[in-house]
């Protein structure tokens, strides 16, 4: 699934194209792609007719849209395989289009999505600590790239964890953005093994590590993200290339970049974990 760097890509690709212009009419080609809306997709396309983008936004992997009606956010959920496409009206429509809005510009902002898991949904907005947000995005913790982000208290908050870093990393009420890839990869250059506790973790080592991510998460918007398939790419359609970079995700039996030990694959929560087995030192059972 697209993580922060993916999402945030296309979020200033809306901010760019979207943002200023009047959604005219909205076109809901598949039901499941509304499912999150329970009013429907009639109810969904009458509201946002008429209205003016006003911003895009994003909280770690959620992505919003905001209106001139104060109280209305157009929540986008990419799923596994969401796009948001901005197309001439006369470019052919995707086969996986299944939803359409036009904007008054003449352009189309098109959500395809070939696995059909994610969708759009309007919210209404609330205020929670000093920042609005959609409702549904209220639980989610603020990002490492957030300017209110703050390093200290997410230490503390992963201080009281006793579960893997790797999973405390993936819990998006302590941290948001963070998917298997990033975790994977700010973990390898911290020296940190997936499976250590948090709690048993030391301040200074929690410290370095939200300091890699934030890294690495810079360097990965520079280059656009990290796409394996077509399925990743921005509102122009064009993929990113930071699976060139990745030194651990996706790696298993390929050198280490730093000490040239094979890189591990490993089974964690039902996905895969890549590290390096000298660089990443694996705790024994009971001295995690």
């Amino acid at each position: 699934m697209p993580e922060l760097p993916e999402v945030e890509v296309v979020r200033r690709g809306l901010a760019e194209h979207v943002v200023g212009r009047v959604v005219e009419s909205v076109a809901v080609k598949h039901p499941r792609s509304v499912r999150r809306h329970l009013m429907g997709g009639d109810d969904l396309a009458g509201r946002l007719a008429g209205l003016r983008v006003e911003s895009a936004q994003r909280r770690g992997k959620f992505l919003w849209l905001t209106f001139d009606d104060p109280d209305t956010a157009l929540v986008v959920h990419l799923g596994m395989s969401g796009q948001m496409l901005v197309q001439p009206a006369d470019a052919p429509l995707e086969k996986h289009a299944h939803i359409v809005a036009m904007l008054d510009s003449g352009a189309q902002v098109r959500f395809v999505d070939q696995r059909t898991f994610g969708g759009w949904a309007l919210n209404d907005i609330v205020e929670v600590d000093g920042t609005r947000v959609p409702e549904s995005v209220a639980h989610i913790a603020r990002d490492p790239i957030d300017p209110r982000f703050d390093p200290e208290a997410v230490v503390e908050r992963m201080r009281a964890k006793h579960s893997e870093i790797k999973r405390v990393l993936l819990d998006q009420t302590v941290v948001s953005g963070i998917g298997n890839i990033y975790a994977d990869e700010a973990l390898w250059r911290a020296g940190i093994h997936g499976e250590r506790i948090a709690a048993k973790l030391t301040r200074p080592a929690l410290r370095g590590l939200l300091t890699e991510v934030r890294t690495v998460m810079g360097e990965a918007l520079l280059a656009g993200g990290t796409s394996f398939d077509a399925l990743y790419v921005n509102v122009n359609g064009q993929s990113g290339y930071f699976e060139r970079s990745l030194a651990a995700y996706g790696r298993e039996d390929e050198p280490c970049r730093r000490c040239g030990a094979p890189i591990r694959r490993e089974k964690f929560m039902n996905r895969s974990s890549f590290s390096c087995p000298r660089c990443q030192t694996k705790p024994r059972a009971g001295r995690n």
